[in-house]
């Protein structure tokens, strides 16, 4: 076998990356950053690239500057994004500021999912908001409605949409692994703080380790995230990390590995348990 052929895939495998940077206020130079990476990244052979959360416009503390600066999903943030997607050949996955229908004051923290066409796949407005640790996220963000679990198909593999403090409630990944994910995808804004990393890291490898899945963390670096972006196997090893600088790390994804850890560790077969979504909350909007 040449040196070509042996760095390619096998046919069920996908390379993917994560991309850690520090958006600010400036959309066009958050989206150019972003563009690099991602670029980056497709050039190393990325078939799906996971950004921040708020890899749009970010803030150490959230203000009335968000509410200014939120695009609907058919905006020009989300077109760039799919121009980028379409000239790169990859699924992207970032995070945005949406405006709410009806407009109350606040908005949405979604997730985008675009398409190596271009196309809008779907989204994922986040459920748990970050009022802990000092902040104060739903004075200026609206919860997003409860759905079902916000899934996605791409490479042969499925893929569950997560962000940042949804970390902390398994029940929410758990419900994904339960509804066929085998990828978590979790864009972060992991606000920095004593401790936070070590917290980070040690639930991210739980919700790989208690689902059977590979989970892709992807945080803004320094000063407003607490970087540490990482790609973690279904036995929780981790793959690949990055430490507090703009950066890209790159790691295949096996369904061959999935199904050998499932097999050996049958922990979703052997739930007594279910986890789902309440038929009535007051939760979202």
């Amino acid at each position: 076998m040449d040196a070509d052929a042996a760095d390619q895939p096998p046919a069920d495998a996908t390379d993917l990356a994560v991309v850690q940077f520090a958006p600010h206020i400036d959309i066009d130079a958050n989206l150019a950053a972003l563009t690099g990476q991602v670029r980056t990244a497709a050039d190393q052979g990325a078939r799906m690239v996971v950004a921040p959360e708020y890899s749009m416009f970010a803030l150490g503390r959230l203000d009335e500057r968000l509410r200014a600066a939120a695009q609907p999903l058919d905006g020009p943030f989300v077109a760039a994004l799919g121009e980028l997607a379409a000239a790169t050949g990859v699924h992207l996955v970032a995070g945005m500021v949406e405006t709410t229908e009806p407009d109350d004051g606040r908005i949405y923290n979604t997730l985008v999912v675009l398409g190596p066409d271009g196309a809008l796949r779907t989204h994922y407005r986040k459920v748990h908001l970050y009022d802990a640790f000092g902040q104060r996220e739903s004075e200026v963000v609206r919860p997003g409605p409860l759905t079902d679990p916000p899934l996605f198909t791409a490479e042969g593999l499925t893929f569950g949409l997560q962000t940042c403090f949804d970390l902390r409630f398994p029940e929410g990944f758990r419900r994904l692994a339960a509804a066929g994910a085998q990828v978590l995808l979790l864009p972060a804004q992991w606000i920095p703080g004593p401790g936070k990393v070590d917290q980070w890291t040690t639930l991210l490898r739980a919700r790989a380790i208690e689902n059977t899945v590979y989970l892709a963390a992807a945080d803004q670096c320094g000063p407003r995230g607490a970087g540490s972006s990482m790609i973690i196997d279904p036995a929780g090893r981790v793959l690949q990390e990055l430490a507090d600088e703009p950066g890209m790390a790159l790691a295949r994804l096996e369904p061959d590995l999935l199904e050998q850890v499932r097999r050996k560790n049958p922990s979703l077969a052997l739930r007594r348990f279910t986890v789902g979504a309440p038929e009535t909350s007051s939760v979202g909007g």
